[in-house]
């Protein structure tokens, strides 16, 4: 299995949704949020190849489970 890319927005946010079930994500930094990411034991990306964009976009997927597991 090639493991999780930056490309990989839906799996990581629940991988997270997951380790950090209990974590607002609206409130957390990039650079906390990169390292959670980069840390991910099926993360297999360059650490350097993200963007705000993207990190944006895994942090917003996120909130999504958030509030999904809040309903």
């Amino acid at each position: 299995m090639p493991g999780l890319t930056w490309d990989h927005t839906e799996d990581i946010a629940l991988a997270l949704a997951e380790k950090f079930p209990e974590l607002d994500p609206t409130h957390i930094r990039y650079t906390d949020l990169h390292q959670w990411i980069t840390e991910l034991q099926d993360f297999k990306d360059d650490p350097k190849g993200s963007t705000e964009g993207k990190l944006e976009a895994i942090q917003m997927a996120w909130l999504e489970e958030y509030q999904e597991s809040r309903e």
